[in-house]
């Protein structure tokens, strides 16, 4: 991969590091104004369970998602990034462009998610 397309990739998972921080954020501070809004009745209580374990179901997939990015910059610092994890092959430009923190090429991303739906 050539020096630019890296400082691209870094700057791309840089900045999605940083929205993804803000949105974590942004989470957790509804979560405490659903805890601290008060309750009316049941259908209300229920709402706000419901809001809230939304709230925390999507900070848990950022919080996913921005551990894979960390673990993607720590890759361009030791310059193993968009090597495929699994076989060894360079991972498609195209598919980084999609998604800068894939760990695998495509063929080896379907061999695991076919191994994960067989167990």
């Amino acid at each position: 991969m050539r020096e630019h397309e890296l400082k691209h990739f870094e700057d791309l998972l840089k900045e999605r590091k940083v929205q993804i921080k803000k949105n974590i954020e942004d989470s957790m501070r509804e979560i405490e104004d659903l805890k601290d809004s008060e309750v009316g009745d049941e259908a209300d209580h229920a709402s706000v369970s419901t809001d809230r374990m939304i709230e925390q179901a999507i900070s848990a997939q950022q919080m996913k998602e921005l551990n894979e990015i960390e673990f993607a910059l720590n890759k361009i610092r030791n310059g193993s990034y968009g090597i495929c994890e699994m076989c060894e092959e360079e991972i498609g430009f195209q598919r980084l462009k999609v998604k800068p923190h894939a760990r695998y090429c495509i063929v080896c991303r379907e061999i695991i998610e076919k191994s994960a739906k067989n167990k």
